[in-house]
């Protein structure tokens, strides 16, 4: 994960200095805007792997700019606040945030978000075709079509879907999803879990009120429902 360029949207000078310092240290390439308007620029201008936001930022909303953001990008964004309310972090979900990070926090485990959320699968170019029904996923190319139709996922939707798609037919327990696409410390996060299987259902269901494809097992998980 050497070289990666990453965007930091924040009007404190100060956590903007402490992070083009350490990520630059660990040779990436750190881009900066201290407002929202400069940040969506920023996006279009240098495209960058990943993008660290603020909430609190002087001309508009952490969400507004997620909101713009996601009608035009699918790069992973992780989300700086200081509001730790479980509200909060369920609206900064559906805003389309890949993560959150509350302050103050440390490099170590702004590092160990960044991996998360740029997870690939390995050897993907070697992976098969998952169909069921009029769901298809090219697991190579990294491409969702419905009935025919290509699906805009981002990053941490497709890492869902496909971990369900692995496991075809059978029901995964929170805890197994959860750790499987954000890792062992979320614990079994089942919020999380609910607003990108939510996200998902929106964009490959028929009928996202009754799903074909995403079937809820109440009070255990989720399973990929197989057809033929």
């Amino acid at each position: 994960m050497d070289g990666l360029r990453i965007l930091v949207v924040d009007d404190e000078v100060s956590i903007r200095r402490f992070l083009r310092h350490a990520l630059g240290e660990m040779g990436h390439t750190v881009y900066q805007a201290a407002t929202g308007a400069e940040g969506l620029r920023s996006v279009v201008a240098h495209r960058p792997d990943v993008i660290i936001l603020d909430l609190g930022l002087p001309d508009m909303s952490g969400e507004l700019v997620l909101t713009r953001l996601r009608a035009r990008s699918s790069t992973p964004v992780i989300v700086l606040t200081v509001r730790d309310e479980e509200p909060s972090k369920v609206a900064l979900l559906d805003a389309g945030a890949d993560d959150y990070l509350t302050k103050p926090f440390g490099i170590a485990e702004l590092m160990a978000r960044i991996r998360l959320v740029l997870r690939r699968s390995i050897d993907a170019s070697s992976e098969p075709v998952f169909e069921t029904g009029g769901l298809r996923i090219d697991l190579g190319r990294r491409l969702v079509t419905v009935e025919g139709r290509e699906v805009s996922l981002t990053p941490t939707e497709y890492d869902l879907l496909v971990s369900l798609a692995r496991h075809g037919g059978k029901v995964l327990t929170h805890r197994q999803l959860v750790g499987e696409v954000w890792g062992t410390g979320y614990g079994s996060d089942s919020q999380l879990l609910r607003v990108n299987i939510s996200h998902l259902r929106h964009k490959i269901e028929p009928d996202p009120a009754r799903p074909r494809y995403l079937v809820t097992e109440i009070g255990v998980g989720y399973r990929l429902k197989l057809q033929d």
